[in-house]
């Protein structure tokens, strides 16, 4: 059997349930509203001492990902000050839990920006915080001043943060719809990115409704997409790191998903 824990983005009220529902080894979940500014909350019955006992006692580990609001790339104050707060509410809160990893999106700049402004205010924001865990950034599929939808911009985003204090506990999300759609080949680009960033450390595996460098992010389950089922495998063996899927249809549609990698993975 595949030594690679698999997993799914579950719904936060009862995330061990999801992930069995799911037969899988880990589970990504929000703290609280992804599209919202207030901080994170427990919502798993009993609060996040009973959520780290259940975890520990199915042997399912945990990932959060950081609401999607956060942008600490931007030059607008009004954004870049609060997702700061926002981003290190979650990782303590995340932190409490036992959790393995908080995924955040590489943000970006507006359109008549400099982009190197943005890659300094990802090393101000990683100089600033507290991280009892690790920040995992994550690619992300379109637009033009994005910190993370090209390699070279990923390049210069990864000389920022790690000439930050602390940079050392970031690591990198590689997901395969966002390099698909955002216009990067996915055969090599594991290889890549390691060379960028020397390390992934958790594969979002998603296949696309959209075509190569559309800049579109929408999710499909495995051959149902654009992304031939050869290059999401090569991606996650070449990677060899945990792998959430995030793909639609809940239980029974990620629970396929995570089944075809697993069974794919032995050579079965």
């Amino acid at each position: 059997m595949t030594s690679l824990p698999l997993g799914a983005h579950v719904d936060q009220e009862d995330p061990i349930a999801e992930a069995r529902a799911r037969s899988a080894d880990i589970a990504q979940f929000f703290l609280g509203d992804p599209q919202g500014w207030k901080g994170p909350k427990f919502a798993y019955d009993g609060g996040a001492e009973a959520l780290v006992a259940a975890a520990n006692d199915a042997g399912v580990g945990l990932y959060v990902h950081a609401p999607y609001v956060i942008n600490v790339a931007t030059t607008n104050n009004r954004i870049r000050i609060p997702s700061r707060k926002l981003l290190q509410q979650t990782v303590t809160a995340a932190a409490q839990i036992g959790a393995l990893g908080v995924i955040v999106h590489g943000g970006h700049v507006s359109k008549s920006d400099d982009p190197e402004v943005g890659f300094d205010n990802w090393r101000k924001c990683i100089e600033r915080m507290d991280m009892p865990c690790p920040v995992l950034i994550e690619n992300t599929a379109g637009g033009d001043n994005a910190m993370a939808r090209h390699l070279d911009r990923i390049e210069r985003l990864w000389a920022a943060v790690t000439d930050a204090e602390g940079g050392a506990t970031v690591g990198f999300c590689l997901d395969t719809c966002h390099f698909h759609a955002g216009g990067e080949e996915l055969g090599t680009v594991v290889d890549r990115v390691k060379a960028i960033t020397g390390r992934i450390d958790l594969v979002h595996a998603n296949d696309s409704q959209d075509a190569f460098d559309s800049g579109r992010d929408r999710h499909a389950n495995f051959g149902s997409g654009k992304i031939a089922g050869d290059d999401l495998l090569a991606v996650v063996r070449a990677a060899g790191a945990p792998v959430i899927v995030e793909t639609p249809g809940g239980a029974d549609g990620q629970g396929a998903d995570i089944d075809w990698l697993r069974r794919h993975l032995d050579g079965r």
